[in-house]
C-alpha cells in the first residue's frame, strides 16, 4: 500500500474504505495520468528544440520576452479560472485547449519549411512553454489536493516515477517514430497520450469528491491576483520565487550553450531532434533512478527540504568543473566522453526532476489551497519566465563581451551557492504548518 498510514479499525465503514482507495487507488491512477502527460510532452519537447537548435541561442531572448508576455496575460485568466470553477471542469477546460492546440499544430509543421524556423518557432516555442508549465503545474496542485503532508512525501516521489517512466517512453517513441512518419504526425501521438492522461484525472477527481466530508472541488474563490500578492506575503513563497529564479539560471545558462553547441555541429531537423532527444532520455533515467533511491529516502527519513539543499550542492560541484575544464569533450582513460556540457545538463535536469520536484510538491501540501493553486501557479509559470527573459539577456550580454564557457561556469557556481542557502530557508520556513498537521485538500491546521 506504498507505505501509507492505515485507517483505524475502530474508524467508520465509509472512512476505511475511502482510505484504502486513497491508499491504493490515488497514487496508481496519478502516477498514471502523469506518464501520459510526460509522454505527450517528451514527444513534442525535441520538436520544439530542433527548431532552436537551427537558430541558434541568439534567439532565445526573443522566444522567453514573448513567453514571458504571454504569461502575464494569461495570469488573470487562470485566476479567475480557479477562483470559479469547480477542480474537475479547470482541468477538463484547460487539458481541452491543450490538445485541441496540438492537432491544430499539425498543418503547421507540415508546411515548416515555407513558413520558416523562426517564424513558426516563436509561436510553437510560446506555445510548448504555457503548456509545460500550466498543465504540469496544475497536476501537481491537484495532487497537493488530494494527498496529505505525510502522504505526499511516500508517495510523491512514486508519482514522478510515473512521469519519469513517462519522459523515457516519449522520447523513445519519438526517436522511433521520427525516422518513420517524420515531425509533424508526432504531435498527433501527444494529442492522443494528452487525452489519456485528463481521463484518467477526471477518474481521479471524481473518487476524490466522494471521500467523506471531502470540500476539495469547490472553487476555491478570492482575488484573481491573489498569487501575485501572497509572494509579498508568505515568506516560504518568496524563498520558492528565488529557487525558481536560481534553478532557472542554471537551467537556462546551460540550455543556452548547449543550443550553440546544437548549431555548430548538427546541420538538419533530424539530427538535432535527435540530439535533444537523447540529451531528454539520459536526463530521465537518471532521473528514475533517483525516484527509485536516494529521493524516497532522502524525503520520508529527513524531510523534504533537505530535497532542495542535496540538487543545489550537486549543481555547485558540476559547474565549477565546467569552469575549470571548459564545456568541451574530454578524453577519460582513452575514451571519448560526451561534451561536458551536455553532462551538466543531463546531471542538474536529472536533479532536478528526480529530486528538487517531488521535495517542492511535497512542501506545497502544507500551505493553504489557494496558495497551493495560485501562488504556486504564479512562480511555476510568470516568475519562470520572467527568470529565462532576465537570464537569457544576461548570458547573450556577457557572450558578447568575451565571456566563454569558463567564465559562465563560474558565474553559475556562484549562483547555486546562494541556492543551497535559499534551500535551507525553504525546507524550514515559518509559515508552513507543521508535519502531521496539514490536511488533504485543506492545507491549514486541523482545529484542536
Amino acid at each position: 500500500m506504498l507505505g501509507l498510514p492505515r485507517p483505524m479499525p475502530d474508524a467508520p465503514v465509509s472512512t476505511r474504505r475511502y482510505a484504502l482507495t486513497v491508499e491504493g487507488a490515488a497514487p496508481a491512477l496519478s502516477a498514471l495520468a502523469f506518464f501520459f502527460m510526460m509522454v505527450a510532452y517528451y514527444i513534442i519537447r525535441p520538436v520544439r528544440d530542433q527548431l532552436i537548435g537551427a537558430l541558434g541561442s541568439q534567439s532565445l531572448p526573443l522566444f522567453y520576452g514573448v513567453v514571458f508576455v504571454v504569461m502575464l496575460l494569461l495570469m488573470p485568466v487562470f485566476g479567475m479560472l480557479v477562483a470559479h470553477f469547480r477542480r474537475r471542469k479547470l482541468l477538463g477546460w484547460s487539458y481541452s485547449f491543450f490538445i485541441l492546440c496540438l492537432l491544430a499544430f499539425v498543418p503547421a509543421f507540415v508546411a515548416q519549411d515555407r513558413i520558416g524556423a523562426r517564424e513558426l518557432g516563436v509561436v510553437f516555442f510560446v506555445w510548448v512553454s504555457v503548456f509545460n508549465l500550466f498543465v504540469v503545474s496544475l497536476f501537481w496542485s491537484f495532487m497537493a489536493d488530494i494527498f496529505s503532508s505525510g502522504q505526499a512525501r511516500r508517495v510523491f516521489s512514486l508519482i514522478a516515477l510515473g512521469g519519469m517512466a513517462g519522459a523515457i517512453f516519449g522520447p523513445l517513441v519519438t526517436k522511433l517514430l521520427v525516422q518513420v512518419i517524420g515531425v509533424a504526425p508526432l504531435l498527433l501521438v501527444s494529442a492522443l497520450a494528452l487525452s489519456l492522461s485528463l481521463a484518467l484525472l477526471l477518474r481521479l477527481s471524481d473518487r476524490n469528491e466522494r471521500g467523506p466530508g471531502n470540500r476539495g472541488d469547490e472553487a476555491i474563490g478570492g482575488s484573481l491576483w491573489a498569487g501575485v500578492k501572497e509572494l509579498w506575503s508568505r515568506p516560504f513563497l518568496r524563498y520558492m520565487a528565488l529557487l525558481m529564479l536560481f534553478g532557472d539560471g542554471i537551467g537556462t545558462l546551460a540550455y543556452a550553450l548547449v543550443a550553440d553547441y546544437a548549431k555548430a555541429n548538427f546541420a538538419d531537423t533530424v539530427a538535432r531532434t535527435s540530439f535533444y532527444n537523447d540529451l531528454d532520455l539520459a536526463t530521465n533515467l537518471l532521473g528514475a533512478v533517483l525516484q527509485l533511491s536516494v529521493t524516497p529516502w532522502l524525503l520520508v527519513r529527513h524531510g523534504a527540504g533537505w530535497g532542495l539543499v542535496l540538487p543545489s550542492l550537486v549543481n555547485l560541484a558540476l559547474l565549477l568543473g565546467v569552469a575549470l575544464l571548459g564545456g568541451g569533450s574530454v578524453t577519460f582513460f582513452g575514451l571519448g566522453m560526451p561534451p561536458l556540457l551536455a553532462v551538466m545538463l543531463v546531471i542538474t535536469r536529472g536533479f532536478a526532476f528526480g529530486m528538487t520536484k517531488p521535495a517542492v510538491d511535497a512542501l506545497y501540501t502544507r500551505v493553504p489551497r489557494e496558495t497551493r493553486y495560485k501562488g504556486k501557479n504564479f512562480i511555476e509559470t510568470a516568475v519562470w519566465r520572467f527568470g529565462d527573459l532576465v537570464i537569457t539577456n544576461v548570458v547573450s550580454g556577457l557572450r558578447a563581451l568575451g565571456w566563454g564557457v569558463s567564465g559562465l561556469a563560474l558565474l553559475g557556481a556562484g549562483v547555486a551557492a546562494l541556492a543551497a542557502v535559499v534551500s535551507r530557508r525553504a525546507g524550514w520556513s515559518s509559515d508552513l504548518v507543521p508535519e502531521g498537521q496539514a490536511r488533504a485538500g485543506n492545507g491549514e491546521t486541523p482545529p484542536a
